[in-house]
């Protein structure tokens, strides 16, 4: 019963934050300073992230095909594995750990500190002016750093097949293109359009919706990156079914 209340609460609350922003633009200036802060100061932490999953794909790729003699199926394996599902989920993870969190944890100390009953008070509604801006800049860095995430990926991934197994750089490139298509790309960036989406409205849903006190930041912090988590992979299973299946 508190699930399907849940998720009752939050189609009023996407209701009414489509009406409160439907043919209204964002504030000025408020969605590329929301771009900057969710896209620039993340973008070193996913490198980090992308590179080393790169790494691992490249080693139990190889330790899995090296037994059949298929060593040189690591690119493919790589391209595959890292370009369709990992870096989207990767930079969809790292987001939501990151900017998901900060978005709960802002906007629940804004309700305890009645700073949105304040907005309400002056006439602006707090949907727009605060979950717009921040809906509209994820959306915006999202696509782009799952391509970021993409590329770092893959070159890790080329760096350990050539210098630490030993093997054909040109080789691990041509299966590496055998294995992707350019409407993988596109499928990529469609992933993070959608994963932004989701990220942007569930925290901002779960700081709305914060109790009294520290503890109620705590709880909606927490209940935002775990929620946002859980539906991520869920929404990748369904976009990977619908493009791949």
């Amino acid at each position: 019963m508190d699930f399907v209340a849940g998720v009752g609460r939050f189609g009023i609350f996407l209701g009414a934050f489509v009406r409160a922003c439907w043919r209204r633009p964002p504030p000025p200036g408020s969605v590329m300073r929301e771009a900057y802060r969710i896209g620039v100061k993340s973008l070193p932490v996913l490198l980090i992230i992308a590179a080393f999953v790169g790494t691992n794909l490249a080693l139990q790729g190889y330790n899995a095909f090296a037994p059949l003699g298929g060593q040189r199926l690591v690119g493919m394996f790589v391209a595959t594995a890292g370009i369709r599902e990992m870096a989207p989920v990767i930079a969809a993870a790292m987001i939501a750990a990151k900017a998901g969190t900060e978005m709960a944890s802002q906007i629940a100390v804004m309700r305890i500190r009645e700073q949105i009953d304040a907005l309400e008070v002056m006439a602006v509604d707090p949907l727009w002016y605060l979950i717009l801006p921040r809906l509209l800049g994820i959306v915006l860095v999202l696509p782009a750093l799952t391509i970021i995430a993409i590329f770092a990926t893959l070159v890790s991934s080329y760096l350990v097949t050539v210098w630490q197994l030993g093997l054909n750089g040109a080789v691990f490139i041509q299966f590496a293109r055998e294995g992707i298509m350019g409407v993988d790309f596109v499928y990529c960036m469609i992933k993070g359009l959608a994963f932004g989406v989701i990220i942007a409205l569930l925290s901002c849903f779960f700081g709305f919706h914060a109790g009294h006190g520290p503890e109620g930041v705590g709880r909606a912090t927490n209940g935002a990156v775990v929620t946002v988590s859980v539906v991520v992979v869920f929404l990748n299973y369904l976009l990977s079914e619908v493009f791949y299946g």
